[in-house]
């Protein structure tokens, strides 16, 4: 392992524990003297020399990287790849853009070398006792490491969270797309939490309730398990939640970016992420908003039935979980016919159970509706998702409605609602915009029910 942070140094315990000879190597000695000092059940040393550290290793040598995206990663391959023989293995277990990982497969590949690109999800807590792990590239490679990443991944009845995506660069691109799903799940929480605090009035403790609740049935998830225990958590002495002392300013690390920017490449719409991503960059500009809520009226309470609009507010989150994860998948599906991956959607969604951040009961039924039409080509199509969507849509109607009205923000509510609007429309408005732009720029048209390419003259000259 190459980078002994915390996630680096986490899964190569994890594997220590599962009984393999482990070796660890970092720049900064002080990682590698706290390496030393873990108890394990197998054997694991720690380097501060790379030449050390690579005679260390059992041919063919298997090194694993896990350190920031970008320069860093080729600063370390190009330290390391000289050091190792024809047929020894890099791995990038990183967040590395997919189009990166492509431009290293082939520079390693014609060094001799074997290289793929693996996502993992977790975090902290899941590189320790069982990530999620998406490892894709060179098929071969994969299989020399493949009893080590069986036994530390995540399980969830009995089968492993990891399995190999394809080739290329799917692996990153699948943890990309993960990311950005777990974007817009972020975010459709927090919106929540704003209906939750500033439309109905709860107290800590009733949003705690509410997601303690929700979190024993259909909306279990590890997301909503950790929110229900944020709103609970108080410093010591303190009389309020830590929450309330956090500012308001979201980070990124941008793969919730690249998502975006990808899929309007592919030209395949994905509001819900693309809003989540808006959302944190508007979060940053603090000074104008401040300013901007003395200029204008603020939000409303929301009236009527508050248990009522508890219970609507739960049927507004599972359905735009639902098209959150909608719109990750036909990206992906997308993307797969795009780049040659040749994904399996189901297995997709089967290692997405355990270990990783956006795990939840309802990545089961899209396993089940993967498994029955490998060939889906939009979740929205298949028929048991459809009656789960058509039972909870009338609850999320009277939430954006009533947010809407008092004034309470819920971009990624109304993306979500409208993308299944239109989604669900057999005839869209875009015939309009295509006469438009005939209109102004001559740019030709295609009629129903006759073939050819057509110009109109709109207007006399």
């Amino acid at each position: 392992m190459v980078g002994l942070g915390t996630m680096g140094r986490n899964l190569l315990l994890n594997m220590a524990d599962h009984g393999f000879k482990v070796a660890g190597y970092d720049k900064d000695a002080s990682k590698v003297d706290l390496l030393g000092k873990e108890t394990v059940k197998g054997e694991v040393k720690g380097f501060s020399a790379l030449p050390e550290f690579i005679q260390n290793l059992q041919k063919p040598r298997a090194v694993m990287l896990l350190v920031p995206a970008g320069k860093i990663v080729d600063a370390a391959i190009a330290d390391i790849a000289p050091l190792l023989d024809a047929g020894d293995l890099i791995i990038d277990g990183g967040n590395s853009h997919f189009t990166d990982t492509n431009r290293r497969a082939e520079e390693l590949k014609a060094k001799g070398l074997h290289f793929f690109g693996m996502g993992v999800s977790g975090g902290e807590e899941g590189a320790r006792k069982g990530p999620s792990m998406m490892p894709g590239g060179d098929p071969g490679a994969y299989k020399v490491v493949q009893p080590i990443f069986e036994a530390i991944a995540a399980k969830v009845k009995g089968d492993p969270c990891v399995t190999y995506i394809g080739p290329g660069s799917s692996g990153h691109f699948v943890k990309m797309v993960h990311n950005g799903i777990e974007y817009g799940l972020m975010q459709l929480i927090a919106e929540t939490y704003e209906v939750m605090q500033k439309g109905l009035g709860l107290s800590p403790t009733q949003m705690h309730d509410a997601f303690k609740q929700w979190n024993e049935g259909r909306l279990q998830s590890f997301l909503i398990e950790i929110t229900r225990d944020i709103f609970a958590f108080r410093e010591p002495g303190a009389d309020h939640l830590l929450l309330e002392d956090i500012k308001d300013e979201a980070r990124s690390k941008g793969t919730g970016k690249w998502t975006s920017q990808v899929a309007m490449d592919l030209q395949l719409p994905i509001p819900t992420i693309d809003t989540a991503v808006s959302m944190r960059d508007l979060s940053k500009y603090k000074t104008a908003r401040v300013a901007a809520s003395a200029l204008y009226p603020g939000t409303q309470k929301i009236t009527g039935d508050s248990a009522k609009l508890l219970s609507s507010l739960e049927d507004a989150l599972y359905f735009s979980t639902v098209i959150a994860y909608a719109q990750g998948m036909h990206l992906l599906a997308q993307a797969s016919k795009e780049f040659g991956y040749a994904l399996k959607m189901d297995q997709i969604a089967l290692i997405w159970r355990g270990g990783c951040i956006i795990r939840s009961t309802f990545l089961e039924d899209i396993y089940q509706a993967y498994k029955k039409d490998t060939a889906l080509e939009h979740l929205l199509l298949d028929g048991g998702i459809a009656a789960k969507v058509n039972g909870a849509v009338a609850g999320m109607r009277s939430v954006v409605s009533a947010a809407t009205t008092s004034g309470i923000a819920i971009p990624a509510y109304t993306a979500s609602l409208s993308y299944f609007d239109a989604f669900r429309s057999a005839r869209m408005p875009s015939n309009l915009i295509q006469a438009q732009r005939d209109y102004f720029g001559a740019h030709t048209y295609e009629r129903n029910g006759k073939e050819g390419v057509f110009h109109t003259q709109w207007f006399k000259k």
